[in-house]
């Protein structure tokens, strides 16, 4: 196994420290190696049947955002780094070892020999080089990896197994943002392929697991890698991962899921609802929970539309919604409602639980201040207009509905008319990109308080449309600076700032509930609550 570098007596130190913040998760479940229970020597062979609730369209791990395709397609791809789940600390992967200058202004990274994509090229410097040259060039799709490289002045090849990135200015993110799926090294071949072809035919990685057919809305199908044996490092098996063939099969209904996994149709699903814990418990079914780190489940307000420019409206937006009670009423046994912008899973997160408090006198008098008056039907009308707005919803989640329902029936209470529109899962990134919305209910899953630049950072794509401001200076701030008390500062100083002019509506935390039978062992969850493959066995 190789090391990570030693940081310990180098100038590098508090950057070290920075990126191994600890990131205290937490998931339930029986038997001591993850899912599964019982005792027995794991095998090899086998195909596992994994029920999910939608379908992203798109089967590149650079350009998928959604967690229910990201569990398939980040098993066809390796990255740069990997992160503990549990310490959040930044461990090798397809990079032994890196090194990274002062500043933070250039990442050396030196590759492992021998690794292959799986159409047989060898993993070169070049082959990292033509990955990040590309992803500026991946469209709305590819947001989150844009974001991860912006500010990049140029990837240049060292040597054949040395690679270094230079950024125009510090940007102590980008270590932990290669250990992500977005940045997942895939073939100089299918780099050259247009956004579109990689969405639709797949990419070649050189993952554990190799992409064998997609049927759009129905399945995605894997079989296992050949001659793998460069996995993470966090990885208890060497080799090849154990399972023969994994099929993800695309099952809407979560009540329909779940009769398929007490049935045996199927060995795992997603998004275990809280109507379906009862029948799942105990038995033959593990319950596995992991809280998302990164930003909660909440309301994206477009800053730029007339209702929402007048901060008293989004304030009293912000104060009307009873955050508890859809967490207790929707969401599963130990979901927690949102308390910052952040998960309370994300580095530098900062407790945020007061200004958050449910009070509907507060949104009342907001609104009056704000020149809205109750009209006849209980909705607030100024200047003829009545205050509705429209929230538009994709069903990615069984908890999506009814829980944007019991937002529609707080916000009433106040006197804000809601209508909620649902789209398909696979025009998410378009509409968040483009800003074609009133109101987006979502969230992003990262373990790096730099996801918050990413999403409201108005240098960037400014998809809530939010005006220039001080954020802008501590979002940009927290992404330069290799002093971890400082950063911390700027990233609480952000938080504050985004739920204090309520740019952004936080409602509640994510928390990923997996359905897993004890004939399963070690499906396992990364650190962005997606799951790990290569040491899942059956038996």
């Amino acid at each position: 196994m190789t090391a990570l570098p030693d940081f310990r007596a180098s100038r590098w130190a508090p950057l070290a420290a920075l990126l191994t913040t600890s990131v205290l998760l937490t998931a339930c479940g029986s038997g001591d190696d993850g899912s599964g229970s019982g005792s027995g020597r794991p095998k090899s062979g086998g195909t596992l049947t994994f029920a999910v609730g939608s379908d992203a369209g798109c089967v590149d791990p650079q350009q998928v955002g959604s967690n229910e395709s990201i569990y398939s397609v980040r098993q066809t791809v390796d990255s740069l780094t990997d992160q503990d789940p549990g310490t959040g600390k930044i461990v090798p992967w397809l990079a032994k070892s890196w090194d990274i200058n002062a500043d933070a202004t250039e990442f050396t990274f030196h590759l492992r020999s021998g690794v292959t994509f799986s159409d047989g090229s060898p993993l070169t410097a070049q082959a990292v080089k033509d990955n990040f040259d590309a992803v500026p060039k991946l469209g709305p799709l590819g947001a989150l990896a844009q974001g991860y490289l912006s500010s990049v002045e140029s990837t240049a090849v060292v040597d054949p197994l040395t690679v270094k990135v230079t950024f125009k200015q510090p940007n102590a993110q980008f270590l932990q943002a290669t250990s992500t799926h977005s940045l997942g090294i895939e073939s100089s071949a299918s780099v050259k392929k247009t956004p579109q072809q990689k969405c639709s035919d797949g990419v070649v990685g050189s993952g554990p697991f190799v992409l064998k057919q997609y049927v759009q809305n129905q399945s995605i199908t894997l079989a296992r890698r050949t001659g793998y044996d460069w996995g993470s490092s966090l990885w208890s098996k060497k080799g090849e991962a154990y399972l023969d063939k994994v099929v993800f099969k695309v099952v809407p209904e979560a009540g329909v899921r779940a009769g398929s996994l007490q049935s045996g149709q199927v060995d795992a699903i997603s998004s275990v609802g809280k109507a379906n814990e009862a029948a799942l418990g105990g038995g033959q079914v593990t319950l596995l929970r992991r809280a998302n780190p990164g930003v909660v489940f909440g309301l994206g307000l477009n800053n730029s539309r007339p209702l929402l420019k007048d901060t008293k409206v989004r304030q009293a937006i912000l104060a009307a919604i009873d955050r508890k009670q859809i967490a207790d009423t929707v969401f599963p046994t130990g979901t927690q409602p949102a308390t910052s912008v952040l998960a309370h899973t994300t580095p530098d997160y900062t407790d945020l639980s007061s200004d958050l408090a449910f009070d509907s006198a507060k949104a009342t008098s907001l609104l009056d201040e704000a020149g809205w008056k109750e009209g006849s039907d209980g909705i607030r009308v100024k200047d003829g207009k009545k205050l509705s707005l429209t929230i538009t919803w994709f069903p990615n989640a069984s908890t999506n509905q009814p829980a944007l329902e019991l937002v529609q029936q707080q916000l009433k209470a106040v006197g804000i008319d809601v209508v909620l529109k649902q789209r398909q899962v696979s025009e998410f990134a378009l509409t968040v990109q483009t800003s074609d919305f009133d109101v987006v209910w979502g969230n992003v899953t990262r373990a790096d308080p730099d996801i918050l630049r990413t999403s409201f950072s108005t240098q960037l794509n400014n998809s809530y449309k939010l005006p220039p401001s001080s954020l802008d200076t501590a979002l940009s701030g927290q992404a330069a600076t290799t002093d971890t008390a400082k950063r911390g500062q700027l990233v609480d100083e952000a938080q504050k700032s985004i739920v204090e002019n309520a740019y952004n509506v936080p409602v509640v935390e994510l928390q990923t509930q997996l359905g897993v039978s004890k004939k399963v062992h070690h499906l396992d969850f990364d650190s962005g609550s997606r799951v790990r493959l290569h040491d899942t066995w059956i038996g």
